[in-house]
C-alpha cells in the first residue's frame, strides 16, 4: 500500500520523479510498474476554493474501476458520464524511466496547477500528486472535517 508525504519538483517541460519508496509499491504490491495519471476528484474548502490534484493508480486498479464504470452500478447516467470525461478521458497510461521519472502531460499539469514544488501522497491504493500551497490548503480542510470524537476513530484505535 501507498503511503506517506513525499516533497518533489517538477520542472519545466513536465518531468517529475516518483519517489522510490513508492516505485517499488508498484512491484511488489501490484505485481505491474505501470501506472495510470489522471484527474483527482476535487476538494472544496469552507472558503468557497476549488483545489485540484492529481491520481495516480497501478495500472490493475485502474482497470478494475473503469470495469466498476462499465457495470455503472449505483451511478445515473449523468454521473457516469460525467466520471468518463472527467476521470477516464484524461487519463494516461505512464511507466517511469530507470531513474523513475516521469511526464506529466501539459493538460494534468495545468488542471492540478503543477508549476514547481509538489508532493506525493500514498492514499492505500493510489497516490494523488498536489502543489505544495494546495496540499496545504486541503490538509488544512481535512483537519476542519477530522472526526473528532467518533466511535468509528475509536474503532480504528485512533
Amino acid at each position: 500500500m501507498f503511503r506517506g508525504e513525499h516533497y518533489n519538483s517538477i520542472d519545466g517541460k513536465g518531468r517529475t520523479s516518483i519517489p522510490s519508496r513508492l516505485r517499488s509499491v508498484f512491484v511488489e504490491t501490484f505485481g505491474d510498474e505501470r501506472f495510470v495519471v489522471t484527474k483527482n476528484i476535487p476538494v472544496c474548502t469552507d472558503a468557497g476554493e476549488v483545489c485540484h490534484g492529481l491520481a495516480v493508480f497501478p495500472l490493475v486498479e485502474f482497470q478494475e474501476f473503469e470495469k466498476k464504470i462499465e457495470r455503472g452500478d449505483g451511478f445515473t447516467v449523468k454521473e457516469l458520464n460525467s466520471i468518463r470525461r472527467l476521470v477516464l478521458a484524461p487519463a494516461v497510461e505512464c511507466v517511469a524511466d530507470r531513474q523513475g521519472r516521469v511526464l506529466i502531460p501539459p493538460s494534468l499539469r495545468g488542471y492540478a496547477v503543477l508549476e514547481k514544488e509538489i508532493i506525493f501522497v500514498g492514499m492505500q491504493r493510489k497516490i494523488e500528486i498536489w502543489d505544495v500551497a494546495t496540499w496545504d490548503k486541503v490538509c488544512a480542510q481535512a483537519e476542519k472535517d477530522f472526526p473528532g470524537d467518533s466511535v468509528a476513530l475509536a474503532g480504528l484505535g485512533l
